[in-house]
């Protein structure tokens, strides 16, 4: 005996075209289900009547047939494409425009695309013709980059080398929620592992285009910055302190994160740095392992002999003008020193 779901299976492509296409067929729900499945493998003809068919359908069928048309496309669907793009502007149909229509098109209606990153992709349609200006302020840095790759085009060494500590500015600056977000995926994330401005995720791509690009020198450069940065963190206070705190994994990347972009930033030329910026160790006051290991450190050097003719005012007060981060936390939590009543 043949079950309903053998002969389900064998129904003739044309078939479930047949009952798709006919809304009162009374099958269009499980012909669509049978015709997706076996969308990939089936003949061109096939799938260009299906992608027309799902193009004339409500909306969720829509951008199924966009995105097959996207990967499977044919010049049969241009008419169809153009008509949906004009009237409705859906974002899905404006990727099939951007890739498959011809650039005169596309340039004519460039304003149109407003897509978070259209201009990206029409840049690569658009860019290989070299009289097309790149409108740089419409496109991320390492997005810039990647045009400039792809599209045969070249960049100057001085560009090249602001973008980088552009980049460094930038990834500096912000704050995330997750500090590891910033992190290239192959930076090394184990324990007491120093990280610096090149394992940041979008420094690193940054590398990559400039390498392919021709700029070398440029990133040889930046590399023999990058190595001053790796000491400087390496014998710097911060970075002891998160490899003496009880930080589990997780804590000491966050922490050797924030530590990379304070003295990324400090290394950085003035004329990479705004007035708007943040204070680094105002934002590094915000982090527990910092307030931590200021603590430790001021305590430690309270416990240190003092000559018999000064206070703890007085010791505070040279330790807050030696070390302004604990000037500022002391501001912060407004804290205040309580004389001992019990005598040396």
């Amino acid at each position: 005996m043949i079950s309903f779901k053998t002969i389900k299976r064998n129904t003739p492509i044309a078939t479930l075209i047949k009952n798709y296409v006919n809304k009162k067929s009374g099958k269009v729900t499980e012909s669509r289900k049978e015709i997706r499945r076996r969308f990939d493998y089936l003949d061109c003809k096939d799938q260009n009547k299906i992608v027309l068919a799902f193009l004339e359908s409500g909306m969720a069928d829509r951008q199924w047939a966009y995105s097959k048309a996207l990967n499977f496309w044919d010049k049969s669907f241009e008419p169809k494409v153009k008509e949906l793009w004009e009237l409705l502007h859906e974002e899905k149909c404006s990727w099939v425009i951007i890739r498959h229509f011809p650039v005169e098109y596309i340039a004519r209606n460039i304003d149109e695309f407003t897509g978070e990153r259209d201009y990206y992709f029409i840049c690569l349609r658009l860019a290989q013709d070299k009289d097309f200006v790149i409108e740089r302020e419409k496109l991320s840095h390492t997005d810039y980059l990647a045009v400039l790759f792809h599209t045969g085009r070249n960049i100057k060494e001085d560009e090249a080398n602001d973008i980088l500590f552009q980049i460094v500015h930038e990834n500096t600056v912000r704050r995330p929620s997750i500090e590891l977000s910033l992190l290239d995926r192959y930076a090394n994330r184990s324990k007491g592992a120093v990280i610096t401005p090149i394992d940041f995720k979008e420094v690193n791509l940054a590398i990559y285009y400039l390498r392919k690009l021709d700029c070398s020198h440029v990133t040889s450069l930046f590399e023999e910055w990058n190595d001053s940065i790796r000491r400087d963190i390496s014998n710097s206070p911060e970075f002891k302190a998160i490899n003496r705190l009880d930080l589990d994994d997780y804590e000491y990347m966050e922490a050797a994160i924030c530590v990379a972009k304070k003295y990324a930033y400090l290394a950085l030329d003035d004329k990479y740095k705004n007035l708007s910026d943040p204070d680094i160790d105002t934002i590094l006051q915000s982090k527990k392992w910092f307030t931590e290991s200021i603590m430790e450190k001021s305590m430690h050097k309270m416990c240190e002999p003092v000559g018999p003719k000064e206070d703890d005012a007085d010791i505070l007060k040279k330790m807050m003008e030696m070390n302004p981060s604990l000037e500022k936390l002391v501001g912060d939590f407004d804290l205040h020193v309580v004389e001992s009543e019990i005598p040396f």
